[in-house]
């Protein structure tokens, strides 16, 4: 167990909105890359003295380089789709951060086959698990057991860190649930490979010997309790290398399955394994040619606005993503506020379900003189395109289509003629659809994704495969002006009760001062942080990004068949 709490590396980041999207991004590249050094230059200097690799270099060595599996071109040679780059982002400072929760997980292709690795970054506290740790990594378990990818395991971790041992230990969310996976996921079939690279002490462990193949290196140390616990214990003195040594493994208790004398040697090793591996398939191409879309990715900067009071055409936005050509619109003339559309992205189908950014026209049944007009309000979710979503999200599980959601929405229509015309029994509907999908689910948050909207779009408690968002982009219960008028009524009432004599002046510095904070956390580098965002990508990217998402979603088993249960109507 670690009890470590000297400062990394890390920076405190400031979280401030930017004003343009290309701004976002410029923020977004920056810290990106200060998060991927770990604990920093005399972390990653540590690890190679020890002659040891960091949690990256492995990663790199491991997966396929470009040209060497059916999968070249769209996946980076360096770090594959990363998952939870941002997670524990500006937490935990006052021991020093934890850079991406101390460990790094991403999906990639190792022998041509999709794999899932989860590597403990030794450079950031000894790789000690943090509450964030944790849920990143049964996150990267989840995504792996429901894509049916294999899991390789690259320990180097001093286990719990023992300062927020409470937080870590004991629940549903925490250090026994990925050792519970383990072994769920094992008797589901699916490949865990796992590669002591390092350090593996007390209850992690169980991690690599849950898996059904074991690695180990040269100088790593597997045991329950290290030599210094044991002598505390029972008074017992052995050293390391008797007490868990790699040697001691392979000839004595027989507890691993491959002694390795270095990194290069096992990471070789692990890859010549999952080549053996006939229970994965390798990743196929597209089942369709794919087609240029008609407009370039770097049009997403002229055609969004990252001002929630203008307006865009998210049709627009869509033809920087989807082949050309492939774009169907479902109900187009009906039901405007969401997009819904068939289409295909690098030659893989799917179903998209967006909101619309700009005002559009409604008509209504009317008398004897005829239809009536209205305007839908921009990121507005209305009952009628409730209505139309529900059905197309039923059609696209028919069909066995997965489907986008693509969020830029501030929530369902409030007031009294939405509350007539039945937006509670429409949002229901669309949700229920939503949350009953059996076929897997990706979330693209581009701008706003508030409240209920954010449920109705397949928010994180809606059981998406992966949730993919911009930098820029927002996800809060409602926008930082409504929250804080609000919260500041209500703190400045408290205020009057108690006998204070509230100002103008007062009243102004509350409501900034809940605004600001309020600001902060519907950022979505703040939700990235806590685990509700899986990868902050750039916009002009979002095309491969969601090919590599299409792709990972192939291995998805659409098992039984599709049901809503009651639905109102």
């Amino acid at each position: 167990m670690s009890a470590a709490n000297t400062r990394t590396d890390q920076k405190d980041s400031p979280i401030t909105p930017p004003n343009s999207l290309r701004q976002a991004v410029e923020e977004y590249i920056e810290q990106a890359g200060q998060i991927r050094l770990g604990g920093g230059e005399k972390g990653i200097a540590r690890q190679h003295r020890h002659g040891r690799l960091t949690a990256r270099e492995r990663i790199e060595k491991l997966i396929d380089s470009p040209g060497d599996a059916p999968v070249s071109g769209t996946w980076s040679s360096a770090s594959g789709f990363e998952c939870g780059l941002f997670a524990a982002f500006n937490m935990y400072r006052e021991y020093g951060g934890a850079p991406s929760a101390g460990v790094v997980t991403t999906i990639a292709p190792v022998g041509g086959k999709l794999s899932m690795i989860i590597a403990n970054d030794a450079t950031v506290k000894a790789g000690a698990f943090f509450p964030m740790t944790c849920k990143k990594i049964i996150r990267a378990q989840m995504i792996a057991e429901r894509a049916r990818l294999p899991l390789i395991y690259l320990v180097d971790s001093a286990g719990v860190f023992l300062p927020l041992q409470e937080d870590v230990f004991p629940d549903t969310d925490d250090f026994g649930r990925i050792f519970r996976n383990n072994a769920v996921i094992s008797a589901k079939g699916i490949t865990q490979i796992s590669a002591i690279m390092g350090n593996c002490v007390a209850g992690g462990g169980y991690l690599p010997v849950l898996c059904d193949t074991l690695l180990m290196t040269e100088g790593s140390g597997l045991y329950l309790a290290g030599p210094a616990l044991v002598k505390a214990a029972i008074g017992q003195e052995v050293d390391s290398e008797e007490l868990g040594g790699a040697k001691m493994h392979a000839e004595i208790s027989g507890t691993i399955d491959f002694r390795e004398p270095d990194d290069e040697a096992c990471l070789k090793r692990l890859r010549s394994l999952i080549h053996s591996d006939m229970s994965i398939d390798p990743v196929h191409g597209p089942p369709y040619e794919p087609v240029k879309p008609k407009r370039k990715g770097e049009d997403v900067y002229n055609i969004f606005q990252i001002d929630a009071t203008k307006q865009y055409d998210t049709v627009e936005l869509l033809e920087c993503v989807v082949d050309d050509e492939s774009l169907n619109q479902y109900k187009s003339e009906y039901g405007r506020s969401l997009v819904c559309a068939y289409a295909r992205i690098g030659g893989y189908p799917c179903g998209i379900v967006a909101n619309q950014r700009k005002l559009t026209e409604r008509k209504m049944p009317g008398g004897k003189a005829g239809p009536s007009k209205s305007m839908n309000m921009p990121a507005v979710i209305y009952d009628d395109s409730a209505d139309k979503a529900a059905r197309f999200i039923m059609d696209c599980n028919q069909k066995k289509i997965p489907l986008i959601f693509v969020n830029d929405t501030t929530g369902f229509m409030v007031g009294r003629d939405s509350e007539q015309a039945g937006i509670i029994r429409s949002g229901a509907k669309m949700v229920n659809a939503m949350s009953n999908c059996i076929v897997p689910k990706i979330t693209l948050i581009v701008g706003n994704s508030y409240g209920a909207g954010n449920y109705a779009m397949c928010g994180r408690a809606f059981d998406p495969l992966l949730t993919l968002a911009w930098p820029g982009s927002k996800c809060a219960v409602m926008g930082a002006g409504q929250a804080a008028s609000v919260l500041a009524q209500i703190d400045l009432a408290a205020k009057e009760r108690a006998g204070e004599k509230i100002d103008e002046e007062v009243r102004a510095q509350v409501f900034e001062a809940i605004k600001a904070s309020y600001t902060e956390q519907q950022d979505i580098r703040y939700g990235a942080a806590r685990g509700w965002v899986d990868r902050i990508i750039e916009p002009e990217r979002t095309r491969e990004e969601l090919i590599m998402s299409l792709q990972i979603a192939r291995t998805y088993p659409i098992e039984g068949a599709f049901r809503t249960g009651v639905l109102q109507v």
